[in-house]
């Protein structure tokens, strides 16, 4: 299978480090999951408003996911199972840029923060979430072949959009009463921080544990490894990149030169935040620029 890296132009305005950014392009190994697998659905939560903080997340400035090319041709292999039972993957976050992390982090310790607590965690303080393991310091989404996904039937037109005007509905209830996300069921919602998640819980209904079961085993068979607090979440075993954080943000494919030079604003407010990191030239990836960041501690998960 042949993977093709895409370059995005981000236009000669961009500032970083003192130097003019004519174009980010994904760091050798690298590729986005629709130039691989088109057929998986993609709703990258952390790009949207529709997530535990209630805004999209610093790095996430578009809804792709960006993995490396290992991790998307596993999830190709899964995605080829299932549509021989007329089901689909549906990827909700990939690659996670570390200043995303850190965005996690700072808003997990602002405790008048909860506008989201009605739907994501209704039943949890906040304030626990790192030592409960759902936040980290460091994530290994953030070395790019971590994904958190579920399964949808692949007749399913379009994804449910999420209507702010709606009130927030519990991630712990039932289906039917919880927010309509399209998957077959799972017992909980997306990114629900409650032990309802857990993926052996055997309080869910018999369905939702089938249907956990059938997700793990496939994830599995292609490389992956669960983790045992949240039934979406899944880290390829052989991945490439076991002690690197990466920290390039997450850009469209194919974006014209009018497009992002509309996005500029946003882009020279996420990069201020990277400013600490170190930019350099790698001789050996084809002349493409990488982008690094050494963080403090370490997260498996």
């Amino acid at each position: 299978m042949m993977f093709v890296k895409r370059a995005t132009t981000v236009g000669a305005g961009l500032i970083f480090a003192g130097v003019t950014a004519a174009a980010v392009e994904l760091p050798h190994g690298f590729v986005y999951l629709a130039d691989v697998a088109p057929a998986i659905r993609q709703d990258i939560r952390y790009s949207s408003a529709h997530n535990f903080i209630g805004r999209p997340v610093q790095g996430y400035l578009a809804n792709e996911c960006v993995l490396t090319e290992p991790a998307a041709a596993a999830l190709a292999q899964v995605q080829t199972e299932l549509a021989a039972k007329k089901l689909s993957l549906v990827v909700w976050d990939c690659y996670r840029p570390a200043r995303a992390v850190r965005n996690f982090l700072a808003w997990s310790q602002v405790p008048e923060d909860a506008r989201m607590k009605a739907e994501f965690f209704p039943n949890t303080d906040k304030a626990q979430f790192l030592a409960l393991g759902y936040l980290a310091s460091r994530s290994a989404h953030s070395r790019g072949s971590t994904v958190d996904l579920a399964i949808v039937p692949s007749n399913l037109r379009s994804l449910p959009a999420y209507d702010q005007m709606v009130p927030l509905r519990p991630c712990t209830a039932p289906r039917g009463e919880r927010f309509e996300d399209g998957t077959i069921d799972f017992g909980t919602g997306y990114d629900c921080f409650d032990p309802l998640a857990s993926t052996a819980n055997p309080s869910v209904p018999r369905e939702a544990m089938s249907n956990r079961i059938l997700l793990q085993r496939l994830m599995q068979r292609s490389g992956f490894k669960s983790y045992s607090r949240e039934w979406w979440h899944f880290k390829l075993a052989d991945e490439p990149f076991p002690q690197r954080s990466f920290d390039f943000p997450i850009i469209a494919r194919g974006s014209s030169q009018a497009d992002t030079q509309a996005k500029l604003p946003s882009l020279r407010s996420h990069w201020a935040s990277f400013k600490a990191a170190v930019l350099h030239r790698d001789s050996t990836a084809n002349g493409s620029w990488r982008f690094m960041r050494i963080d403090a501690g370490h997260k498996t998960d």
